[in-house]
Parts: C-alpha cells; sequence; structure tokens
C-alpha cells in the first residue's frame, strides 16, 4: 500500500460519539473519500460507491489524533473500480504511536449523467501515485 495518504486528518470533539471516542460513521465517510480519490486516480469519470466489505474498528480513535487514510487501487473492471482503504491513526498522546484502525475495500462504479453504468475508458494505472507532483495547469485569467 502506498505510504503517501490519500486524505490525512486530524478529528475534533464535534466528530465523537457517546463514548468520547470518534464516531465509526465518521471514520467510514472519509473511507470512502479517500477511496474515491484513488478511484478518480483512474480516470475523469463520476464514480458513485456501491459497496464496502464488512468494518472492524480493532483500535479506537481519539480526538486529537492524526489519522491518515491510504488508498490503492486493487482492481479495475468494465465499469468498476475496487479500492482497497487502510486506515491509521497516530496518537496525540504519544505521537510516537501510530495504530491500524481498519480497512476496507471499497467498490465504485463509473456512472453518466443519468447514474447508468459506464464503461472506463483510457489507460488505466494499476496504482495511483499520490506523491508523484502533476504538471501545473493553465493559470486562471
Amino acid at each position: 500500500m502506498k505510504r503517501d495518504p490519500a486524505i490525512r486528518v486530524i478529528l475534533l470533539p464535534k466528530d465523537t460519539n457517546g463514548h468520547g471516542t470518534i464516531f465509526g460513521g465518521v471514520i467510514l465517510s472519509y473511507i470512502d473519500m479517500a477511496g474515491a480519490v484513488a478511484a478518480r486516480g483512474v480516470g475523469p469519470h463520476k464514480f458513485v460507491t456501491v459497496a464496502m466489505d464488512k468494518i472492524v474498528f480493532p483500535e479506537p480513535v481519539y480526538v486529537g489524533d492524526v489519522v491518515s487514510f491510504y488508498a490503492e487501487v486493487e482492481s479495475i473492471g468494465r465499469t468498476s473500480v475496487t479500492v482497497k482503504v487502510r486506515v491509521e491513526a497516530q496518537r496525540f498522546a504519544d505521537p510516537s504511536v501510530t495504530v491500524k484502525v481498519t480497512e476496507a475495500t471499497v467498490v465504485y462504479v463509473s456512472v453518466d449523467a443519468g447514474g447508468r453504468p459506464i464503461p472506463i475508458k483510457g489507460g488505466m494505472p494499476k496504482t495511483v501515485d499520490f506523491g508523484k507532483k502533476k504538471p501545473a495547469g493553465r493559470p486562471i485569467s
């Protein structure tokens, strides 16, 4: 899995559940976004989430933890992209400690304006390099 995260966030008190740890739904939302970043690297398609496998949280996330979401394209089908997302938390209380929070496999489908699946076209990378610099775009006038 790539070591450059698709997303990195510091979670805040607004993200907590009744137990004082980060609400699992917040983590799921970020997993979906991180996977979408990787899927978008396949090409300029509109992707929608169609599946996310079983999620287990062996470690909690606490307020102030720096949470990294690493995403890698696992496979590309005719209309779908499967992405593996791994979530790690660097502890606020001891930044030398990083724990695996969870991981998920997420499936996205390329759709047209009407929401119907469409083929993925073009040269599709097997992985997305988030650390690679892209050429600068046209300046905004």
